[in-house]
């Protein structure tokens, strides 16, 4: 199975000057772990994930203040569309996060999550434990 066939194609897409406390309610409404932070001005690409947000409340940071860009995860690792759900594991593995930004030509199509991993993996074993030997 590929990237594309168990990604998110509802992607959150946010400014660098949100607020974490705006990013976390507009996560919450969402009902995703990530956001896409665009920064149209250098055209960067980051990603604000719900343990970076947690990662600031715990350390007494005020969210009404702090912005997604000084909270973005640095050196973020893009997907593919057409990369294996293996190679997505390998890559959230190796870099120790749980969300891929899934990138086609240079443009955000997509967040790849362990949940849609996971999720993709256990529809898979039930549907090989229903098919008769």
């Amino acid at each position: 199975m590929l990237v594309k066939d168990a990604m998110s194609t509802l992607v959150l897409t946010i400014g660098p000057a949100h607020t974490l406390r705006q990013a976390a309610q507009l996560m919450a409404a969402r009902r995703v772990g990530a956001a896409v932070v665009l920064d149209t001005d250098t055209s960067g690409l980051g990603i604000l994930t719900e343990r970076d947000i947690l990662n600031s409340l715990g350390a007494g940071e005020n969210p009404d203040r702090e912005t997604a860009q000084t909270h973005t995860t640095p050196d973020v690792v893009f997907a593919a569309p057409d990369w294996t759900l293996d190679d997505a594991a390998d890559a959230m593995v190796r870099g120790g996060f749980r969300h891929l930004i899934v990138l086609d030509d240079r443009e955000p199509v997509g967040v790849v999550s362990v949940r849609d991993i996971i999720r993709c993996r256990s529809a898979a074993i039930v549907r090989t434990d229903a098919v008769p030997a």
